[in-house]
Order: C-alpha cells, then structure tokens, then sequence
C-alpha cells in the first residue's frame, strides 16, 4: 500500500495535523488523572513534583520518540534488537500487552467510565453499566482504527480538537476563580522531603515512555502515508512534530498539577485523580460540568485506545503474520474489554509493579538508542547496561506488588536483599547499578575496538 503513497513535502498544515495526533495518542487516561492526583499529594510543593513528573512524563516520552527516529526504528522490536532477536520479542511482547490489553488500553475505558458516567448511575448497576459501557468504547475503538490511512484523520483532526476545546473550558473556569493559593496548602509527608522523586515515580504511571516506543510504528505508518517514505526525512518529521506535541503536553500537565494543588483548598486528598477531577468540575459547573467531563474524558481516552489498539496490531501482524492486522485487532480489543470489566483499583494496583519493572529497563534501552551512533550498536554496551539495570528493577517490581506477594516471605526476602543497594528506598536502586554497567560496557566496547585495530594493522606485516 505505501508504494502506491505520492511523495511531497509536509506544509505547516500537515504538521499541525501530525503534532495532534501524536499529541492524542499519548494523552490518555492516566495523563489527566495522574497530575491531578500528584498536585492533591504535593501542595505546596507542587512545583518540585512536577519537574520530577515532567521528565518521565514528557522528557522520556520525546526521547522514547527520538529513539525511534535515531535508529530509524519502525516499532519497539527495533529497539531491542541489539540485544538479539529472542529479547527483541519478549521485550515488544511485554511492553504492548502492558501498555495493551493488560493494563493501558483497558485503563481507558474503565477510567472513561468512572470518571465520566458512574456518577449517572446508582451504585448497583454500576458492573453492568461498566459491562455495556467498555463493550461500546472498544467497538468503536475497532471501527476507528480499523482502516490504518484514516487513523490520523480520525484522531488528529476530529477528537483531539474537541477534547482540547473542552479541556480549555475547564481550565478557564477553573483558574478564573481558584480553590486556594496552591503555595499555601499542605502536603503529604512523602513530598515535603521528596517532591522530585516522588514526581518522577509518579510519572511511571502514564505509560508514556513504554507508549512512546510501543507507537513508533504507528507514528511512522502515518507519516509514510502523509508522503514520507524516506527513512531519513520520516524520522525528521517525527522528531520535529513529536517535539512540539510533547511540549504541549508539559504545558497541561502543569496546568493538571496546579489545579489538584489548589483543590485541597475547597477537598480533602482523593483515592485517586479520578475523584478529584469530578470533584472540581461538579464544584464549578454542577451537572453540566459532569456532562461536559464525560465528553472530555470520553474522547480522550478513546484516541489513546485507537492508539494502543492499532500499534498491538501493527506489531503482532508483522511479527506474527499467521494472522491479520484486522485479526490481531479483534483480539486486543477483545481482551481489553475482559480486563477493563475488572475495576481501576485492580488495574492500578497490579500495573504498577510491572512498571517498576520496564520502565528502567525502558529508559536504558531508550538512552542506548539514542546514543547507539556513537558506539555503532554495538551488543556488548547494550548487555552490560541492561543486566546490570534488569536485577534491581525485579527488586522494585516485587516491591511493589500488592501485600499478597510484597508481604510474602519471598516478598520479604526480596526486601532484605534490595536494601543493600544505593537509593533502594526511594525506587531508584536501577540506577546505579546501570551507571556502572554503562562504564563496564563502554570499556569492554573499547577494549574490542583496539584489538580489531591491532589486529588490522598485524596483518600487512605478516604479508
């Protein structure tokens, strides 16, 4: 099909169009609730919070996108690949039943539903209206994202619109008259002593970093049908609009985070962003607020689905071509309707260990790629820093676990062990172990380097 796609250079125009879309791919369920949440357990200290969530939740997801243009990347099997292509497919394999139909695509429907319509139904229709609801949202998430082309116009020109307009609605009303001065409220002990930290762990829950590699071939896809085929100039155009989107997407969320910091004037902290988010828009628009907020996260969350759905399928059917696109689509809208019919505590609760896991794991194989020009791809850097990354991350991931597995005596076993590693009780004992196995495998990447330049100049002299 893209052999049949007319080359031409993208106008301004175009790149509006690209920027939206890639914008509405990766803002989704967790980029509204999670910063509103986070300025709910921040306060006062809202503004170090959030630098440590912007780096995770803007900086990892433009350099995840980087990553893809860097290495002329058309999916995350790509991206793995260095490390041999049995890890590059169990790797592709856990990042989109993750941020697929295990944990992020279902999260979309069943934040939709609870944020946006729960409060319209009593409490004991809820499980079935959540049955029909998610089963609706994932049907159209299939239509929508069926015919690969139209992706773009569908989610770049049409919903992302509307849920920007509205989304600037909100934000309006809401700072015109704000609940407190966002400096003077309390913070949750965690944040008064760690704010960046606690921020940066916080932004594990977007998934964007994951999303970020998981839909580089959707981005790319999309960009080849706008005309650019060219691996170079296509990875240009991503990067550019990419750039833009993701600064956008800063802007909002601080903008998130201020409004849950200045909510606790007027609310108490909420279980999640979920909460909070109904509460200020019921405090400012009453019940057209609530419809106005079912839209709003309604559409939003449909074209992360779209998103996710399509770059599962993507993948799968080049990977695992004994199936169609079309099949692998059924499936993973499928199966996320399954998942999302569980509930958004269980979904949080059993993602964020997995998290723990891959986003380490993520961030080193995405600063790999996209310094992998300087030591040309070369396996051995790639081994040393991910194993030396992977063994503290399973640390972090059994850390995290609900008490049913944490709490175990494997679970505390576990804990014994990790507290011998630096920074184990702030969630970043990945990080020096991969610091020194990026030293190790940039010395054993030289080391090779000049003994094939010895080896290169023994020969002649043998001749």
């Amino acid at each position: 099909m893209l052999n049949r796609v007319q080359k031409r250079n993208l106008t301004k125009r175009d790149y509006v169009t690209l920027s939206s879309m890639i914008f509405a791919l990766f803002f989704g369920a967790g980029n509204l609730i999670f910063p509103l949440h986070l300025g709910q357990l921040a306060g006062g200290h809202w503004g170090t919070a959030a630098v440590g969530f912007l780096v995770t939740a803007v900086l990892l997801p433009l350099l995840s996108v980087l990553a893809v243009c860097v290495t002329k990347s058309k999916g995350v099997y790509d991206i793995g690949k260095p490390l041999g292509a049995t890890f590059a497919v169990v790797f592709m394999v856990l990042i989109h039943f993750t941020i697929g139909p295990f944990f992020g695509t279902p999260r979309t429907a069943t934040v939709s539903f609870t944020v946006g319509l729960a409060p319209f139904f009593p409490a004991k229709y809820q499980s079935l209206a959540l049955l029909l609801f998610s089963a609706a949202f994932f049907g159209l998430a299939y239509y929508l994202s069926v015919e690969q082309s139209k992706i773009m116009a569908r989610v770049g020109k049409l919903l992302n619109p509307l849920f920007l307009l509205l989304l600037v609605a909100i934000f309006a009303v809401a700072f015109s008259s704000p609940l407190a001065h966002a400096g003077s409220t309390s913070a949750t002990a965690a944040y008064r002593t760690a704010g960046f930290t606690n921020g940066f762990l916080q932004g594990y829950n977007t998934m964007d970093a994951l999303a970020g590699l998981a839909l580089g071939v959707t981005i790319v896809t999309a960009v080849n049908f706008m005309g650019q085929t060219d691996p170079n100039k296509a990875a240009w155009v991503t990067a550019r609009a990419g750039f833009f989107s993701m600064a956008f997407e800063g802007l909002i969320y601080v903008l998130l985070i201020l409004l849950g910091a200045q909510s606790l004037g007027q609310f108490k902290l909420s279980d999640n962003g979920g909460v909070a988010f109904d509460q200020i828009v019921n405090h400012y628009m009453g019940s057209v607020g609530q419809a106005i907020l079912a839209v709003l996260i309604i559409t939003t969350c449909l074209t992360t689905a779209i998103g996710l759905v399509a770059a599962f399928a993507q993948d799968f059917h080049k990977h695992f071509g004994f199936l169609s696109y079309k099949a692998w689509l059924r499936i993973t809208c499928l199966a996320s309707f399954l998942t999302a019919n569980v509930g958004l505590n269980q979904i949080i609760a059993w993602s964020t260990p997995v998290l723990m896991f891959l986003y380490p794991l993520a961030m080193a194989l995405i600063f790999l790629s996209i310094l992998s020009p300087l030591f040309h791809k070369s396996s051995v850097v790639y081994v040393w820093i991910v194993v030396f990354t992977v063994v503290p991350a399973v640390f972090d991931m059994v850390a995290a676990f609900p008490a049913v597995v944490s709490q175990s005596a494997f679970g505390q076993a576990m804990a014994h062990v990790q507290s011998f590693l630096p920074l184990a009780s702030s969630g970043m004992d990945w990080l020096v172990p991969a610091l020194v196995g990026a030293v190790f495998g940039a010395a054993h990447y030289l080391l090779l380097q000049r003994a094939k330049a010895s080896a290169g100049m023994e020969v002649p002299m043998k001749r």
